[in-house]
């Protein structure tokens, strides 16, 4: 594997303090042995890749899931649990500029439906995962702020169909979010949950539809053998005549060599707290179990959780290793406590960070890598995998059978464009980073 960080940012140490793995574990699996045929194989066990495998696997299709560590153990099992929309981070304007107003209604329409598979998946499934947060809610964190979110409220009828809720800055504590904010948005889609719940569930209902997963078995080798590609582990090999590339900011450059320089990983911190008593949640006043971002480029997210206990994320962390790593767990706790004073004291019980994904054109794909290379992949959900990624994984799993998806917007088809720079694209980040923050901080 060649990848664009230090070997530290794909080990355990950022994971390590994760919250979510006190709370569901994976069954024993076996690694990859032997020599394997099969229709499709899938590389990445997150939620593209068991979405993939179960709609394969449901609709007959002879299904194997490579997954270097543990499913779930990177981005889609340590994220902060937000169901919401998202996927990309371009405007409306900018969608109708690149795309048109058709396009940008069918991405939009897109997101929704995004949410509402997850939605349908968990209920028909039967999974527990914790559910909560009637939609989300954005928090202008200047006054100036309130202007755009009443901008965006203009449209969010348009786009998705429902009416959002505007909340003044004097309403905020009356609706259980009081704070440093000058304002709110909600808009009635989406929903907090434990991710890793989720997703041992999907990964569950994809074997019991009969599709194979494999941990333990990162792809060491990747060939194309005239109507067949093969996939060489440390243990094992498969053939099939499909794959699926779904391994978002934990990719490697040359699994396949398409994907060299179309992806930027970016980090994201989460810390979870001890479960806060009532007299601590009243003091601070924060008493709703809405999940919450505020307005900022390099956002905070954060929700109250079933069990009391708060998580906390932001955006950030350029750099790897176990010092910056360090820097980033300290970072993170300051801010937590700028926001929430009440409990600056408040323990918090675990820490960790994974990476996300970006692609140059702010958009995710989903899609053939090349034409007629039956070779295809979904990634780059800009922070907002957990609905967006497992609408990518149904889509692929339909264009591998040679079915239309449902909804499989323009601006997703797209294909990736490469960043400058090839493997050393992550110094472009600072400066950006630097600008994004300037802003933020901006009156």
């Amino acid at each position: 594997m060649r990848r664009i960080f230090s070997d530290y940012a794909y080990g355990d140490g950022p994971r390590k303090g994760c919250w979510w793995d006190e709370t569901s574990k994976n069954p024993d699996r076996p690694a990859l042995s032997g020599v394997r045929n099969v229709e499709v194989v899938i590389i990445g066990a997150g939620y593209t890749g068991l979405s993939a495998a179960y709609h394969l696997a449901r609709a007959g299709w002879q299904t194997l899931v490579l997954e270097a560590e543990a499913p779930g153990w990177g981005a889609s099992g340590r994220n902060g649990g937000f169901c919401c929309l998202g996927g990309g981070m371009l405007s409306d304007a900018t969608l109708d500029a690149r795309f048109g107003k058709r396009d940008r209604l069918e991405f939009r329409a897109a997101e929704r439906a995004a949410v509402d598979l997850v939605s349908r998946l968990i209920e028909n499934l039967g999974l527990d995962v914790d559910r909560h947060s009637k939609g989300e809610t954005e928090l202008a964190h200047r006054p100036r702020d309130m202007i755009g979110l009443r901008s965006k409220a203009e449209t969010i009828e348009e786009n998705y169909g429902v009416r959002p809720d505007i909340v003044e800055a004097s309403d905020l504590a009356r609706y259980g979010l009081s704070g440093s904010f000058h304002g709110a948005l909600t808009i009635p889609i989406g929903f907090g949950l434990n991710p890793l719940k989720y997703l041992h569930g999907l990964a569950a209902a994809a074997e019991a539809e009969g599709a194979v997963i494999c941990p333990h078995s990162p792809v060491m080798g990747f060939e194309t053998e005239g109507a067949h590609h093969c996939l060489q582990t440390p243990s094992g090999i498969v053939r099939a005549r499909q794959v699926i590339v779904a391994t978002n900011g934990y990719s490697s450059e040359d699994l396949p060599a398409w994907l060299a320089g179309r992806y930027m990983p970016f980090q994201s911190n989460v810390l979870v707290t001890r479960p806060l008593t009532p007299c601590e949640i009243e003091r601070q006043g924060w008493t709703s179990d809405q999940m919450c971002y505020d307005t900022r480029h390099l956002l905070h997210y954060f929700r109250l959780m079933p069990d009391g206990r708060f998580l906390f994320g932001m955006r950030g962390g350029l750099m790897t290793g176990a010092r910056a790593e360090a820097q980033a767990r300290k970072r993170i706790c300051r801010d937590f406590a700028r926001l929430f004073p009440k409990w600056a004291q408040v323990d918090v019980s675990h820490i960790w960070s994974g990476m996300v994904c970006l692609a140059r054109g702010s958009l995710p794909f989903v899609g053939e890598t090349t034409p007629g290379s039956r070779i295809w992949a979904g990634l780059c959900y800009h922070g907002n995998g957990v609905a967006m990624a497992s609408l990518a994984g149904r889509i692929l799993a339909d264009l591998v059978r040679g079915a239309q998806p449902p909804i499989w917007p323009k601006a997703m088809q797209i294909p990736l464009r490469r960043f400058p720079f090839g493997r050393a694209r992550r110094l472009i980040m600072p400066p950006t980073y630097l600008g994004l923050m300037l802003s933020d901080y901006g009156s």
